[in-house]
């Protein structure tokens, strides 16, 4: 078994191009033994967006804190703590924080060599 908190998991800036305010944290990778799925913690400040992007693996996503808008294709939808969303492979996708404060969200990947 791994045990941890999220105050003591590194937290790094998010440098893809055009991401802005945006911060991971890889909660449970297979750094830490997992073979099949890795748990990442986004923190967007107060206007952060991650751009539009696409990979060829599924997203579970599970919002934590704050709001903001979460688009997939050719649709966008607010979103609040406690809303959760699945974004299939290979959809165009991307995220802009609408709030007042942070907008933290949990994002599920399948781990990918």
């Amino acid at each position: 078994m791994y045990l941890s908190d999220i105050e003591s998991t590194k937290k790094e800036k998010v440098e893809m191009e055009g991401a802005e305010g945006v911060w991971i944290q890889w909660l449970i990778a297979n750094k830490n033994g997992a073979e099949n799925y890795a748990m990442r913690l986004f923190t967007l400040e107060k206007g952060g967006k991650i751009p539009r992007h696409q990979h060829p693996w599924e997203h579970e996503i599970l919002f934590l804190e704050g709001e903001g808008i979460v688009g997939a294709g050719e649709d966008e939808k607010k979103v609040e703590a406690g809303n959760f969303a699945y974004i299939e492979p290979d959809i165009p996708h991307w995220y802009r924080n609408t709030g007042d404060g942070e907008w933290k969200f949990l994002c599920i990947i399948p781990i990918k060599e």
